[in-house]
């Protein structure tokens, strides 16, 4: 008499097909069940106090006695983000260059912003051979595949946050990197008139076809600070306070394909509404004291301070002072969420969502 067939249980079927390298859709349905309501945020909520990183920059300023063989950059991880970034996406850190120091030139695929914390606009970027000074608040960008280097021929160190979209491109697997050939520092540009930075404002030769993407760009503080107080009697965004976007010139979009930064000021007293919503971001303080809440975490921060909110996180922001304005200097990964259509925000959509001033009504006799 045959004995019956026992019959595979559904974790021996499971394991036969591991060994395959297939999945069952089964074995997802409890994933997509536990996204009801959208993802957990991908990493912590974390500050980085300048006076810890102001202390370990020192010590690096000790350790590499030159930047020509290693950038003194200090990156921030996120403890929640094991495969290494500030956020999932992004990598956010401050570098610093001594009195007379380069940091050699070369290109990669990264796209990489700076925003100038210390720096008397003697000390410069070159950008695809374009100097672009560094003074406080300055932001300077280095999109993806363009020439770049820093110097600083004073006899003071400089100082700059970096941010880039390093753990979003290296998911992607397309990291690029080359070595500027021949020198450490590139061939700049002779005349103003072959800037491409000159082609970006209000007026544009019509003789030439217009580079819409890659710009050398500066945005110097000079020029936005004017228009962020011109701006500040508005009642501005309620999660955000008067929160600007420094826009591609040439195409209004953002800043970069894959980096929205924004410039954000808190006015004395400032609690603004809280709200989440499915980019991630980083933050320097540039001035001022606050509280940013993330979920049940305070995050209380001075000037020149870091910090990360991650995606899908409730966040509200507090100007500690009465007297004193905050201002924020930050970077999303919007345009990449954006890009795919997948942007969204709790309680409401509040980017972009309010109508301009009305034409005025004349003033009846």
């Amino acid at each position: 008499m045959a004995k019956p067939e026992i019959k595979k249980s559904l974790q021996q079927f499971d394991d036969e097909l591991k060994q395959l390298y297939i999945t069952g859709q089964w074995q997802y349905e409890g994933l997509l069940a536990a996204c009801i309501g959208g993802p957990k945020p991908r990493g912590e909520a974390y500050l980085w106090p300048w006076k810890m990183v102001g202390e370990k920059l020192a010590e690096a300023c000790d350790v590499l006695e030159e930047s020509v063989t290693a950038r003194r950059s200090l990156l921030f991880n996120n403890p929640g983000v094991p495969m290494g970034g500030t956020t999932h996406t992004l990598l956010m850190g401050i570098q610093m260059i001594k009195a007379g120091e380069i940091a050699w030139a070369h290109r990669h695929t990264l796209a990489a912003v700076r925003f100038v914390a210390k720096g008397d606009g003697k000390v410069f970027t070159v950008v695809n051979g374009e100097k672009c000074p560094m003074q406080p608040n300055d932001l300077i960008l280095t999109p993806q595949w363009t020439w770049h280097d820093h110097q600083n021929p004073t006899k003071e160190t400089a100082m700059w946050v970096d941010v880039l979209d390093v753990p979003f491109m290296l998911g992607l697997n397309q990291p690029f990197y080359e070595p500027y050939p021949g020198d450490k520092v590139q061939a700049v540009r002779d005349k103003p008139s072959e800037h491409l930075q000159q082609r970006a404002g209000w007026v544009r030769p019509v003789w030439e076809n217009s580079q819409k993407e890659n710009l050398p760009l500066r945005y110097a503080w000079k020029d936005v600070e004017p228009q962020l107080r011109a701006l500040a009697d508005q009642p501005g965004s309620p999660y955000d306070g008067v929160a600007l976007e420094y826009v591609n010139p040439m195409t209004g979009g953002p800043t970069l394909p894959t980096l929205s930064c924004w410039i954000q000021l808190l006015r004395p007293g400032e609690h603004t509404k809280k709200h989440r919503h499915t980019s991630s971001a980083v933050y320097f303080a540039a001035g001022g004291e606050g509280t940013t809440i993330v979920g049940d975490k305070a995050l209380e921060w001075t000037k020149n301070d870091c910090f990360a909110v991650p995606n899908w996180a409730w966040h509200e922001h507090v100007n500690r002072s009465m007297s004193e304005e905050a201002l924020l200097f930050s970077v999303n990964d919007s345009p990449i969420v954006n890009a795919f259509g997948h942007y969204r925000e709790e309680p409401e959509v509040s980017l972009r969502s309010m109508s301009i001033p009305a034409v005025p009504v004349p003033k009846s006799k």
